[in-house]
């Protein structure tokens, strides 16, 4: 969830003002001015008016037009974990590096997020029209960042549920795995082995499918992650970060 919290917190990039483009802009600053729409947006989400007015003068930076599309998503995500980018691979941290020839027997991998950011993306999509407004950005930022445990646990039942049936299948996970296991586990020292992201789906099915139906439902979800310790830390982790 860390990349989350900065997906759009980057430098502004610089672009030629386009007749489109000032509109947009404009359009943009008035509803970023109407006092209803902050007032509504205050009550929907748990941010303050300050940090609301922040949040999205970092949205307008990177997406003039007011809403992100999943080809835009996924360049903006692709910058904290560069597609095809060479990391070195040292005691379990990854430091960017330019490759030289005394470095030539250090392990060098290949980062690719396009994949998790497309669940991801998904996930923040909640009307499922393509794109993520603003308002879906800060109410999805507002639970991971501030939510209780259950709605952050029923968000996270949400980007497993990768065809928004109701149940995460073991394939479902397994291809959330994978995608976290392409964007991170080739980072780890040693490196993860290519079964490595079935082994833990299966362990983790293992768990969760207490009727072993074949399916895990948000209950089963929720009532496992809930007795597990890790997970419910991690739950606090970034609760004061804005």
């Amino acid at each position: 969830m860390g990349a989350l919290m900065v997906i759009f917190s980057l430098q502004p990039k610089q672009r030629r003002k386009t007749p489109d483009s000032v509109e947009d802009e404009l359009e943009l600053s008035a509803v970023r001015h109407r006092p209803e729409g902050l007032e509504q947006l205050e009550s929907q989400t748990r941010f303050s008016r300050k940090e609301l007015q922040i949040l999205y003068r970092g949205f307008k930076n990177e997406c003039p037009s007011g809403i992100v599309n999943e080809d835009t998503f996924k360049d903006i995500y692709s910058q904290f974990f560069p597609q095809g980018g060479l990391f070195h691979v040292s005691a379990g941290f990854k430091n960017r590096q330019t490759l030289k020839s005394s470095d030539s027997m250090r392990p060098f991998v290949l980062i690719d997020a396009s994949t998790y950011a497309h669940f991801l993306f998904n996930a923040f999509d909640t009307d499922h029209n393509g794109s993520v407004s603003f308002e879906d950005f800060v109410m999805g930022l507002s639970i991971l960042l501030r939510g209780t445990v259950q709605e952050k646990l029923n968000w996270a039942f949400n980007l497993y549920d990768i065809n928004k049936d109701g149940y995460i299948t073991k394939e479902e996970m397994l291809d959330i795995m994978k995608a976290i296991y392409d964007m991170m586990g080739k980072c780890t020292y040693p490196v993860l082995k290519e079964e490595t992201p079935r082994q833990h789906v299966e362990v983790f099915f293992q768990k969760m499918d207490k009727n072993r139906d074949g399916v895990v439902t948000i209950d089963e979800f929720i009532d496992c992650c809930q007795n597990d310790e890790n997970i419910m830390r991690s739950m606090h982790l970034f609760e004061n970060v804005l």
